[in-house]
């Protein structure tokens, strides 16, 4: 497309945060937003498209979207998307984008943690951690809870440490009675921190990372990446230097409008922002029964027709949206 006006957008939306980035033709982020979606993921995406119209300043002409995160296929059903991909094909495609020769992709979001081993700027290996949270934000969001103190001020305080205390962080459980343990045995705030990070890293490059060939460049992506004493204890235990380019936190979204702008020929029939904006979404749930699991399932519901689900351990509900009708309401 050749319209100087034309503009990408990519949405990231996780268990935690929902982010929207806005690229034009050259592939340069214009405007994006990171927030938290509370638990309301359309309005999430609502609000989020709303701040990033704000701050274009002027007309633009949305010639195509992306979608990508664990909420992908009910955000694309909710924008009507160009394309859905998964995280990891969208993080490579924006961090190439932002950092071309990276070699290592580690990734920690709010509930889940990630690494990409990149060859020649091809995915070569990766890694998912889903099942706990010792290695994700939620550990820092918590300790930063028990400690009475914001998670942004969390790793500048880290950096202020001046002994070294360790942290059991193989689990989010063990980690909290060991902090408590330290809290009462007089430790200052700042080693209790900075004992945390380290052992955030410890746990991520023992259960993520797997004895992997971690190779520089290494970038440090996800919201985690903004706290600096994380990324110094990465660069402690792996003895390289961790890159955090500017965008850590909207690469899965660049990489989302990076793809949507790849695979887009013609016009976007994305709804546009005001449709989106003035849309009534409902919700409900059911039960599956269609293992011993018993899944309760979200769905999401626009006018009388069912969009998209989320829940459930398996991909049935993510790929069959027509048989929604066949759930078992519960209350």
């Amino acid at each position: 497309m050749n319209d100087e006006n034309a503009r990408w957008i990519g949405i990231d939306v996780g268990s935690i945060t929902c982010k929207v980035a806005v690229i034009d033709g050259a592939g340069s982020c214009v405007a994006s937003v990171y927030q938290r979606t509370c638990g309301q993921v359309v309005e999430a995406v609502k609000r989020g498209l709303t701040e990033v119209s704000a701050v274009l300043h002027k007309p633009v002409t949305i010639a195509g979207c992306g979608t990508t995160g664990s909420a992908r296929q009910l955000v694309g059903a909710l924008v009507n998307a160009d394309v859905v991909k998964n995280e990891i094909t969208a993080h490579v495609r924006g961090a190439r984008h932002l950092h071309p020769d990276a070699r290592t992709l580690l990734e920690i979001g709010g509930e889940d943690s990630k690494i990409i081993l990149l060859r020649n700027g091809i995915p070569v290996d990766f890694a998912m951690n889903t099942v706990c949270a010792a290695g994700t934000g939620a550990f820092l969001d918590q300790l930063a809870g028990r400690l009475g103190i914001r998670v942004e001020d969390l790793g500048a305080l880290a950096t202020q440490s001046t002994h070294d205390v360790a942290i059991a962080g193989r689990c989010t459980v063990f980690a909290e009675s060991d902090i408590i343990f330290k809290q009462q045995t007089g430790h200052r705030i700042e080693d209790i921190l900075a004992g945390a990070c380290r052992a955030l890293a410890r746990n991520y490059l023992n259960d993520v990372a797997k004895g992997k060939s971690i190779q520089p460049p290494v970038l440090l992506l996800g919201g985690v990446a903004a706290n600096v004493g994380i990324r110094h204890a990465f660069e402690d235990a792996l003895g390289v230097p961790i890159i955090v380019v500017q965008e850590h936190n909207v690469t899965g979204a660049i990489g989302a409008a990076l793809l949507a702008k790849d695979s887009v020929r013609e016009r976007s029939s994305m709804h546009s922002l005001a449709e989106i904006a003035a849309s009534d979404f409902q919700t409900g749930t059911f039960v599956c029964n269609h293992c011993s699991n018993s899944c309760e399932i979200v769905r999401f519901i626009e006018g009388n027709e069912p969009i998209g689900t989320i829940g459930g351990r398996c991909e049935r509900w993510t790929s069959n949206i027509a048989s929604l009708a066949a759930g078992t309401e519960i209350h």
